[in-house]
Formats: structure tokens, sequence, C-alpha cells
């Protein structure tokens, strides 16, 4: 996929490319100036690793940006010539999401910095989730809402491996929650630079949820509307969600526990 209308400025040497989407045109002064925006300190950090994430206000809107870190030389020479940065996949991902009806935060554009033919920073900007609630809060309410909402995940799961999407990072911090003045839960998926496009089938579809804690209740849940989306059997989904969650916190723990013996 491409965007139409990209903008290019700068040498060949330092070169920006950035495209807004049609709808919020206004921001596009406010995405070309984000390298010094960044520099200058402007907004609230929200998270802080190998990316940033900022909260800030421009022309009315609340948005977030996610700074994408300078990757690896071999990704640099990738993601500069043969394949779209990290931002520009964020935004083109969250566009296909709205267009089959699976909520994600409405996507603002993007900009990469170049130097030379290498891809240097990239910069993905969308509005601020009015889901305020994230997935490890379920932990925190009662059964009816914990219930609602794993349902919901198990069928917005659903819609995304029926569609051929696999979110690759679908963990506990990337899916977040509302509940909807008429009672129903809207569902908002974040951090969408990675994905795996195609036929998703049963097995890679329940693995997909090895990332979420979950009592087996709640997995019993997902299994319920998970299997009934995509025609599978119940029982079956169950026990694959249930076997790939146990060892993904074998991994969990044997990460943990390798760090706390490095420090």
């Amino acid at each position: 996929m491409a965007c139409d209308k990209e903008i290019s400025n700068g040498s060949i040497l330092h070169r920006r490319t950035h495209y807004v989407n049609p709808d919020y045109k206004v921001v596009e002064p406010f995405i070309a100036s984000l390298p010094e925006r960044f520099a200058k300190g402007e907004g609230e950090v929200i998270y802080k690793g190998r990316n940033e994430i900022r909260k800030m206000n421009f022309s009315g809107y609340n948005l977030v940006i996610k700074a994408f870190t300078t990757p690896n030389i071999i990704n640099r020479f990738a993601y500069g010539i043969i394949r779209g940065s990290k931002a520009k996949r964020s935004y083109l991902n969250a566009k296909s999401f709205l267009e089959i009806g699976v909520g994600t935060p409405i996507p603002i554009g993007y900009l990469d910095t170049r130097k030379g033919l290498l891809l240097d920073k990239s910069y993905y900007v969308s509005l601020l989730s009015e889901c305020e609630n994230s997935y490890m809060s379920l932990f925190d309410e009662n059964e009816n809402l914990q219930e609602a909402v794993c349902r919901e995940i198990g069928r917005v799961t659903a819609k995304l491996h029926n569609n051929g999407f696999l979110h690759k990072d679908y963990s506990r911090g990337n899916i977040l929650f509302k509940v909807c003045q008429s009672g129903e839960i809207a569902l908002d998926i974040v951090d969408l630079n990675r994905m795996r496009f195609g036929n998703v089938d049963m097995k890679d579809g329940c693995k997909n949820f090895e990332r979420l804690p979950a009592t087996p209740q709640m997995q019993r849940w997902f299994a319920i509307e998970y299997a009934s989306a995509r025609n599978f059997n119940e029982d079956e989904c169950f026990s694959l969600i249930e076997k790939f969650r146990k060892q993904e916190e074998i991994i969990e723990k044997n990460r943990m526990l390798g760090s706390i013996l490095l420090m």
C-alpha cells in the first residue's frame, strides 16, 4: 500500500518525507516540525524506552506521537529504500483496521527523516485514544465487566484474523477499552507497526492470545467468542489458548530471572 501525496523536502543528504490524513490537513505544520519539537522536549512523555511516546496538543487536537529509534544499518537501508518505515506502516495499518471496523486511534500522519538513502528517524501521529482503560485494569474490575471485555477481545481478534491481520505485538499494553453509554464495550488496538498478513489458522490464531495475562475463566470467554466467529471448536481453542499462555509465562519468568541475575 502507498499513501498519495507524500511531501518531501530538504537536500539529498538530509531529506524529510511526511504524509497527513486529508481530514486533518491543519496538523501538517505540526507533523513537519516534529524533529524540532522533540529536540526541544515539547509534550508529555508517556513512555520512554527503545522508542518514545509523547502527548501533545496542536490546533485543539490531542495527539499522540511515537518516535521510533534509529534502526540498525541493515534496516536503515531496507526501510529507506525497500520497505516503508515503521511510522508509515503504523499509519497504513491503522487505516486498514478502521476500514474493517476494528478500533484504533484515528491515524493523523507520519514523518520520516533520511540521511542519504538511509532512514534515520520516523514519527507516527494519531489522535489520543478515547479508550481510557488498559487491559491490565481488568483485574481490578468486577466479573461482569471482565466477561464483557474478554468476549469483545475474542470477537475483535477473530475479525482481525478473518481479514488476514495477525498483530505481532498483541500484548497487555496494546489493548485499551472503555464502556460506552450504551453499555457496549469499545476496544482500541494500538502499536500497529508489526503485522503479519495472510491466512491465520486456528493454531496461530489462538497463539496470538499468549501475551495476555488471564484467568482460566477469561481465557474461556476469549475462546467462546473467537471460536464462534471463526467456526472453530470452542474446547480446542480454549486448550490452545491455555497451553500457549502457560508456555509464555515460563518464557517471561526465565526472562525476569535472567534480568535479576545480570543486575
